[in-house]
C-alpha cells in the first residue's frame, strides 16, 4: 500500500519560493503546491533595465512556464490567514489549503516611511507594470512638451537606486535624439540618507559607484532627508527641488502576513528562525522574509530555498539534518553602459570586466529557474530593446 504523500505547501512566487518547487518537484514522499498572488516571476534585477529601454521578457517569467512538465500545483490567491491548530492558510478569497509542511517566502513590500505625498507622487519600479509606467512618463514629457523634466530625482542609494541613476542619463539622451532635441540639459540627482551610496558594502566600493555616477553626470545628495513631495517639487533638507519625475527605490518593509499571524519578529519585522530556517515547527521563512545574515539578495533566496529542500529531503530519507551556514553572495552592481562594480570575496573588480561577470550571474539566475536551452534565449533577451514610442520604437 502506497504511502500517502505530505503536502508542502509553498507561499510566493520568488527566487526562494520557486527553488524549493523545483528541487522537491517529483520526489516521491511529498506534494507540491505553490501559491502565488502573481501570474508571473519577477525577475528584479532587470527592472531597472525594463524602465529605461530593456525588453519585458528579461524581467518577468510566466510560473506556468517555469513549471512546466513539473508535478507542481500552481494556485494564484493571495494569502490572509495561518491557522496554526489546523495546519492550513487561508487566501482572501476564502480558499483554504492544508499543509505538513509550510515554506514561507512572500518578500517585500515599499515602505515610504510615512513620508508626506510620497506615494501619491513618486514613481517606482519594483514591478514590471511601474518600470512600463516610469518609461512611458519619460517619453510623455518630451513628446508632450518637446523638452526633458527641469530635473530626475532618484531616491534611495541601493543597489536599485545606483543602477538607474547609472542608466538613466544614456537612456534621456537617446530619447532626446530620436525626438530630434538638441542642447537640452539634464539634471539627474540622487538622494541618500546615509553618507555614502550602497551604505552596507565597503566604502571602496561605495566610492568607486560614486564616482562612476558623478561621472556620468549624476548630482549626489548624500546624508539629506526627503521630507515630503508634491506633484511640482520634493523638498529634501527644508529645500524644494523642482521635478515631476520622482523615483522611490530607498524603503521597503516585511510582508504584513508576518505581523497579522503574530510571527517572532526582530525589531526590523524579520522573522526570526532557527538553525533550520524555521520559525516554529514545520514552518519555514526564507529569502527576504528571515533573519539571516544576508537576508534580501537574490542568491540568498535561492540558497535558502535549496536548503530547505534539501533538509525536507533528508528528513523523507531519514538522513543527518545539517544546520543552515549562512553564504555570502558576490554583489555586482551595474553603473551605467558596460560598467560594473563586483565584490567576490576579498576581490573588487569595477569597469567592463564586471559588466560581463553581471551579465554571466543573469544567466546563472535564469538558469537556477529554467533549463539551460530557455535560460539561454531568456538571457539573450537581456539585450533586447523594447519601446512603446512609435516614434522610438522606428528608430531601434
Amino acid at each position: 500500500m502506497a504511502t500517502k504523500k505530505k503536502r508542502v505547501l509553498i507561499l510566493g512566487g520568488g527566487f526562494g519560493g520557486i527553488k524549493v518547487a523545483l528541487e522537491l518537484a517529483g520526489h516521491p514522499d511529498y506534494e507540491i503546491t505553490l501559491v502565488s498572488d502573481q501570474d508571473n516571476f519577477r525577475y528584479y534585477p532587470q527592472l531597472y533595465h525594463a524602465a529605461t529601454g530593456g525588453s519585458r521578457y528579461a524581467s518577468e517569467i510566466p510560473l506556468q512556464e517555469i513549471f512546466a512538465g513539473k508535478d507542481i500545483r500552481l494556485v494564484k490567491g493571495s494569502v490572509k490567514r495561518l491557522d496554526r491548530q489546523t495546519k492550513a492558510i487561508e487566501c482572501r478569497a476564502g480558499k483554504k489549503y492544508k499543509f505538513d509542511s509550510l515554506v514561507v517566502a512572500l518578500g517585500v513590500t515599499t515602505n515610504f516611511f510615512g513620508i508626506k505625498g510620497l506615494a501619491q507622487n513618486a514613481y517606482g519600479i519594483k514591478t514590471l507594470d511601474e518600470a512600463k509606467r516610469l518609461r512611458a512618463h519619460l517619453h510623455k514629457l518630451i513628446a508632450d512638451e518637446g523638452q526633458p523634466d527641469l530635473n530626475y530625482i532618484i531616491i534611495g542609494g541601493g543597489s536599485t537606486g545606483v543602477e538607474l541613476a547609472g542608466a538613466l542619463p544614456a537612456y534621456l539622451q537617446l530619447i532626446m535624439k530620436n525626438h530630434d532635441i538638441k542642447d537640452k540639459s539634464l539634471h539627474i540627482e540622487l538622494v541618500e540618507a546615509e553618507k555614502r551610496v550602497l551604505p552596507k558594502l565597503p566604502r571602496s566600493y561605495s566610492q568607486a559607484a560614486q564616482k562612476r555616477l558623478r561621472r556620468l553626470g549624476v548630482t549626489l545628495h548624500l546624508g539629506q532627508k526627503v521630507e515630503a513631495e508634491t506633484a511640482d517639487a520634493l523638498r529634501v533638507n527644508g529645500r524644494n527641488i523642482k521635478s515631476h519625475t520622482v523615483v522611490w527605490t530607498a524603503g521597503v518593509t516585511n510582508h504584513s502576513f508576518f505581523k497579522d499571524n503574530e510571527f517572532h519578529l526582530t525589531s526590523q519585522g524579520k522573522a526570526i528562525v532557527d538553525q533550520y530556517l524555521q520559525a516554529e515547527p514545520d514552518i519555514y521563512v526564507i529569502g527576504d522574509n528571515a533573519d539571516t545574515k544576508y537576508s534580501g539578495m537574490a542568491q540568498t533566496a535561492l540558497y535558502d530555498g535549496k536548503f530547505v529542500a534539501g533538509h525536507l529531503k533528508a528528513a523523507a530519507e531519514g538522513k543527518k539534518i545539517r544546520p543552515y551556514k549562512a553564504k555570502k553572495p558576490v554583489y555586482i552592481t551595474p553603473v551605467g553602459p558596460h560598467w560594473a562594480a563586483v565584490l567576490w570575496g576579498k576581490t573588487h573588480i569595477y569597469g567592463f570586466l564586471g559588466w560581463i561577470l553581471r551579465s554571466a550571474a543573469d544567466f546563472i539566475a535564469y538558469h537556477d529557474l529554467q533549463p539551460w536551452w530557455k535560460a539561454s534565449k531568456r538571457w539573450r533577451t537581456t539585450f533586447d530593446t523594447e519601446e512603446d514610442c512609435p516614434i522610438c520604437s522606428g528608430k531601434r
